[in-house]
């Protein structure tokens, strides 16, 4: 049997690895719970050659913490981890996700933050 203490310790530690920025864009994913819904932003950047995520309007780094004042190109949102996928995925062509270990990350975010709708608690993004 495996122990939710186990599986934190895991996901802590597999949450501090380096992930290869998507040229395709990120992602501000949170909870609108008004309307039942699981919002996902959609943001552009550029990758520069030190592999940090450029804004393409300013041509500064992103910051990965704190408030950042930008628009996103699109604004999806679903009842679902799955409804909200195949919105991104299936529906939205050329797909805004270039990377497959990006789309899974987002697949465990979108099902982190379905479990938090339905519990009725706070989700933040990893």
């Amino acid at each position: 049997m495996v122990r939710m203490d186990d599986v934190e310790a895991i996901d802590k530690k597999l949450s501090g690895r380096f992930i290869a920025l998507d040229p395709g864009g990120y992602f501000i994913i949170y909870l609108d719970e008004l309307a039942g819904l699981i919002c996902a932003k959609h943001f552009t950047n550029i990758i520069s050659d030190r592999g940090l995520a450029i804004d393409p309007e300013t041509g500064k780094p992103i910051p990965v913490r704190g408030k950042v004042e930008r628009t996103p190109t699109k604004v999806f949102s679903g009842r679902t981890a799955k409804e909200l996928c195949i919105e991104i995925f299936e529906k939205n062509q050329p797909s805004l996700v270039t990377l497959l270990d990006h789309a899974a990350y987002l697949g465990r975010e979108f099902v982190r933050a379905e479990i938090a709708l339905i519990n009725g608690i706070e989700y933040i993004q990893d």
